[in-house]
């Protein structure tokens, strides 16, 4: 299994494509043009890569902007949490703020839930972590020692809590129960900035102590 980041959009935001077999899935396509579309695809062409699925860790703006797009290219879903509509729904009226006109969300599919998966004969796990966002989620491989973050946890740093549906002390509980007590050495992936571990995070984080 591979793991390639991609750094997008005026927020510089993390786009992950995971791959195995020759198929790949996007974690938060967050490309926001059509230079970086072609990046994306690229990627995925020229390592003759199958898309099979276009999933969101959680649907803020910057983590969602690419999904229209390569639903066209691509005709697949936009595989979104369950209970991360309200932050769906709630992008067009962010891009307005941020500047952004006329920026609207294609229909989602909102059936990522928490669970046991698998993705080509890999095992992996949905974790719910709200406080971020209402319905923000994680993607846990354990044999991987990986997690797909989104913005729960960052490194040396939590995801902020003062947008719609964030809440400090439903973040600060959501991990230290669903990301702390993996073990020390699973690499985080981050929506933003670079990788940490858990490890590192549980003894250092200023935010959220173990």
């Amino acid at each position: 299994m591979h793991i390639e980041k991609f750094t997008f959009n005026p927020f510089q935001e993390n786009t992950y494509v995971l791959s195995h077999n020759n198929k790949a899935i996007v974690f938060d396509p967050g490309c926001f043009n059509a230079a970086e579309q072609k990046i994306l695809t690229d990627y995925l062409e020229s390592n003759e890569l199958e898309l099979v699925g276009l999933w969101a860790t959680h649907c803020h703006l910057d983590h969602v902007f690419g999904a229209e797009a390569l639903m066209d290219k691509y005709k697949l879903p936009f595989c979104i949490p369950e209970k991360d509509v309200f932050t769906y729904e709630m992008a067009p009226k962010s891009a307005a703020f941020f500047g952004i006109p006329d920026f609207q969300v294609p229909e989602a599919d909102a059936s990522i839930k928490p669970g046991q998966y698998q993705f080509q004969g890999i095992n992996y796990e949905i974790r719910f972590t709200p406080g971020h966002s209402v319905g923000h989620v994680v993607f846990v491989f354990h044999e991987q020692k990986m997690v797909i973050a989104g913005d729960v946890l960052f490194d040396g740093s939590i995801g902020r809590t003062d947008l719609p549906g964030g809440d400090f002390d439903t973040l600060a509980t959501s991990i230290k129960t669903q990301l702390y007590t993996l073990p020390d050495d699973y690499t985080v992936y981050c929506g933003h900035g670079p990788e940490t571990t858990i490890g590192k995070e549980k003894s250092t984080n200023p935010f959220v102590s173990a």
